[in-house]
């Protein structure tokens, strides 16, 4: 039985040590440095989650080459909205890390983030057609001003040779590619910067679970957190709270009781990659080479065969494989799922369930899916892969949220859901994709909904760290030149 518990008092409580807390708690401490804050997270360390670079691609989703952000209508007309809505985004998110770097919050760049062209590849006349139409909506919009576009192979070849070599001749290929695009360590970066924190004041506890959101009679929140090594309690009594427990965020948001979290659902994802450490197979391939998904597959699971930086070192990843596991985090529990059913999500869920069988079925084909499969489905890409040359590693979990429509009906959300309290006195952040890359525009999001009185007197600030705050890059070519080569100074991918 846990010992008494003690008591704590912060102004501000962040729940989880992945990248979403680790974004705003450094904020935070920039327009607000009075503002005492605290982190708990459960295990040992920072990231060792969803921003664990094994558990993501570490893309820094910009959408240069994730095909599903700019989809083809009926009518054959590509729409780049979203594509470039998710750029705006990593741009804000770039700046922001820029301005870190700067004043000294963030150290060497190149242990986080590396340029890495970003390529979209595919085959058959269907997919090629696509691609082409994509390439010149895309390549008409500022943001996206020097993208490459071939169906020679031996371009192809030029700029990722693994993907033509031993590959059939007299089918059709196409590639997209953009020079501009990163690899990110999100691991590193979020451990970085909550040692910043901890080094600026905030109090950081590791191991340390939170288990319990409730609201005091006074208005504050009362955090509930075990200690899991003594077994001991503590309650941290705060005026704002943010979820970021990654899939752990749903159970948090339900026992807060605010009404907001009502309706939501989570639907769990596993995966796996192939990752091979050779480095004469890794030499030879320096790129982020996105295709298309298979039908009914979520967004999560697009094929992509990718350089990755990790602690200085290159690798490849390919994959995911989608799976399918009850428990919400790589580290949580088989019952996550089944606790998760409230009266309130349960049509919502059920509703999603049925509008979404071929998602079943793909998750089960996936589940299934024999080693060999897997080397196969590798060999579509890379035709001359050495199955041994590769090993199989377990990515991190991924929930889908399911949100209310209408009275009775769900549907299946695949991007990030900001939750907040009507007061501000609580936030949380629900989904997955594109995620990590666009932390710093959520995170200013989630303050202009929970501290609007504040906005104003944190308006210079804000555009100190985030120069393009209030503008549309891609409507101010000018601008977007100016940002990219102070970014690029900054983070050292010039």
């Amino acid at each position: 039985m846990p010992t008494t518990s003690s008591t704590a008092t912060h102004d501000v409580v962040l729940i989880g040590g992945g990248i979403m807390s680790a974004t705003l708690g450094v904020l935070l401490q920039k327009l607000e440095p009075t503002w005492s804050i605290a982190l708990y997270e459960s295990l040992d360390q920072a990231g060792l989650e969803s921003s664990d670079p094994w558990n993501n691609a570490g893309t820094g989703h910009a959408a240069l080459c994730e095909l599903n952000y700019s989809p083809m209508d009926k009518n054959g007309r590509v729409d780049v909205t979203k594509a470039l809505g998710i750029n705006e985004q990593f741009w804000t998110t770039r700046q922001f890390w820029s301005s870190l770097v700067a004043d000294g919050t963030l150290k060497d760049p190149k242990s986080f983030i590396n340029p890495l062209p970003h390529m979209s590849f595919v085959w058959g006349d269907d997919h090629a057609d696509y691609l082409r139409a994509r390439y010149e909506a895309m390549s008409a919009q500022p943001l996206f001003a020097g993208m490459e576009h071939s169906e020679d192979p031996e371009q192809i070849r030029a700029w990722a040779p693994l993907l033509i070599e031993g590959r059939e001749p007299g089918q059709r290929l196409a590639a997209s590619r953009n020079t501009g695009g990163t690899d990110v360590d999100f691991g590193s970066l979020t451990r970085q910067l909550i040692t910043a924190m901890a080094g600026a004041g905030a109090e950081v506890r590791f191991g340390h679970k939170v288990t319990g959101l409730t609201r005091g009679t006074d208005g504050r929140w009362e955090v509930k957190v075990k200690n899991k090594a003594a077994g001991s309690e503590l309650v941290d009594r705060a005026r704002f709270v943010f979820v970021g427990a990654g899939g752990g965020a749903l159970p948090l948001l339900q026992k807060s009781g605010i009404p907001e979290a009502k309706g939501f659902g989570g639907f769990p994802v596993s995966g796996q990659f192939l990752r091979c450490t050779d480095e004469s197979v890794v030499n030879q391939h320096m790129a982020k080479v996105y295709g298309q998904a298979a039908v009914g597959a979520p967004p999560m699971s697009v094929p992509h065969l990718d350089t990755r930086f990790v602690n200085g070192k290159r690798s490849l990843l390919f994959g995911p494989y989608a799976g399918f596991s009850t428990n919400f985090l790589k580290t949580g529990s088989y019952l996550d799922l089944p606790l998760s059913v409230r009266p309130h999500n349960l049509s919502t869920m059920l509703d999603v369930a049925k509008d979404n069988m071929d998602l079943t079925k793909y998750l089960v084909t996936e589940v299934l899916k024999s080693r060999d499969k897997k080397i196969d489905a590798l060999h579509e890409f890379y035709p001359e892969a050495d199955g041994g040359e590769w090993e199989l590693i377990t990515a991190g979990q991924r929930v889908q949220v399911m949100k209310r429509k209408g009275r009775f009906g769900g549907v299946l959300q695949f991007g990030t859901e900001v939750v907040t309290h009507a007061d501000g006195s609580l936030g949380g952040l629900l989904g997955a994709s594109p995620g990590a890359s666009t932390a710093a525009p959520i995170m200013v999001k989630l303050l202009e909904r929970c501290f609007p009185a504040k906005m104003a007197g944190w308006d210079g600030t804000l555009k100190e760290l985030i120069p393009s705050l209030g503008h549309t890059l891609n409507d101010d070519p000018a601008l977007l030149d100016e940002v990219r080569t102070v970014t690029d100074a900054a983070l050292k991918l010039a």
